[in-house]
């Protein structure tokens, strides 16, 4: 009998983590449970996880993990316009993406004449239709390579895909800084839109004369499906295992409550855990451990029972102040914090860890 043995390369559609995206399929909102939020206009402000968007125009936008989905997928985020900025100036600009950690895109060597092309495939749905665009660009904001895609037929979910080659140019980050931004544009002005297909030596959001999702009132965009592979040829989606998705999630962002709570509204304590003398007569500690190595220091918000941000329940009842954290959140490890209150023989605790990009 002869075993054939067929060792798949890079960027063919049968290796697993291939897609460098993390919740692409947007199964995950560890942050707002599927809650709108507005979105942020100065910062790029998560939405589901590991997602992020960005509206820095006169309009006003909303994004939301929703069921709204095509077949094969549960779950897509939606991004609603709900004031209209229908004249952007040159310097504003609207998108949703991801940042990339370094250590995950390292391998196609781009910045280097050994850079790998790249497809990135996505469905998406729209109520208004025409040209659309994004953009792939590096961390010093000097290389980017705007792209752009038809929406054929309003509110009717379609698949697209974009090659791109390598670039050979600039500095892309392979450790834990971000690697590549991919991002959608919403409506992008001209200072940060350029000609599609081709890479710049500058910033750019989006593809010249792209349609602005910001420019109407209720206009709406959904995306899901998300994947970026190495290769010339978008292959199916990469689907893994639930709480494979969940452990590179919160790499960057993990929580005490239960994945379907929003952080600060539950009344239930998130964990108990002995007292472990520390330094003073007063001041106990004890200690948390995350359930995954984090990107880098993270930062920890800590709630009371009640939801109070700063503090925790004494024996379950009561509040009493977190003093101070030992142990800097970092790695596998997780972080030691001191307790005022003194004398009782549990501590019950509900917190966030931040390590995001």
């Amino acid at each position: 009998m002869t075993l054939a043995v067929n060792i798949a390369q890079s960027g063919s559609s049968n290796v697993t983590f291939r897609n460098r995206i993390i919740n692409g399929a947007m199964v995950l909102d560890q942050r707002n449970a599927g809650a709108a939020v507005t979105v942020d206009t100065t910062n790029f402000g998560y939405t589901a996880d590991r997602w992020g968007a960005i509206e820095s125009t006169d309009g006003v936008m909303t994004a939301q993990q929703v069921t709204t989905a095509p077949t094969g997928f549960n779950y897509s985020l939606k991004l609603t316009t709900t004031t209209a900025d229908s004249s952007l100036g040159a310097t504003q600009f609207a998108y949703v993406g991801q940042r990339i950690e370094g250590y995950n895109v390292a391998d196609l060597g781009w910045g280097t004449a050994n850079a790998k092309t790249v497809t990135v495939s996505f469905w998406v749905r729209s109520s208004l239709t025409g040209t659309f665009g994004g953009s792939i660009y590096n961390d010093g904001s000097n290389r980017s390579y705007p792209f752009s895609y038809t929406i054929s037929v309003a509110d009717t979910w379609e698949q697209k895909s974009v090659t791109i080659a390598g670039d050979t140019s600039g500095t892309w980050l392979t450790t834990n800084g971000v690697g590549l931004i991919l991002v959608f544009g919403l409506g992008v002005g001209s200072t940060y839109s350029n000609t599609a297909g081709a890479w710049i030596g500058s910033l750019a959001f989006s593809a010249t004369g792209a349609t602005s999702v910001v420019g109407t009132i209720n206009a709406t965009f959904y995306i899901t499906g998300v994947q970026l592979e190495a290769g010339t040829t978008a292959s199916p989606f990469e689907y893994r295992q639930y709480g494979t998705e969940l452990a590179l999630c919160q790499r960057y962002y993990e929580k005490s409550y239960l994945t379907s709570v929003v952080p600060g509204t539950s009344t239930n304590v998130g964990m108990t855990s002995s007292y472990v003398p520390a330094t003073g007569s007063t001041q106990l500690g004890f200690y948390i451990k995350f359930g995954t190595t984090k990107r880098t220091t993270a930062s920890m918000t800590f709630y009371s029972g009640t939801g109070v941000a700063g503090n925790f329940s004494n024996d379950f009842a009561g509040t009493g102040n977190v003093a101070s954290v030992l142990n800097s959140a970092t790695g596998d490890a997780g972080t030691v914090v001191y307790n005022n209150a003194g004398s009782s023989n549990f501590v019950g605790v509900q917190w966030v860890a931040t390590a995001e990009l």
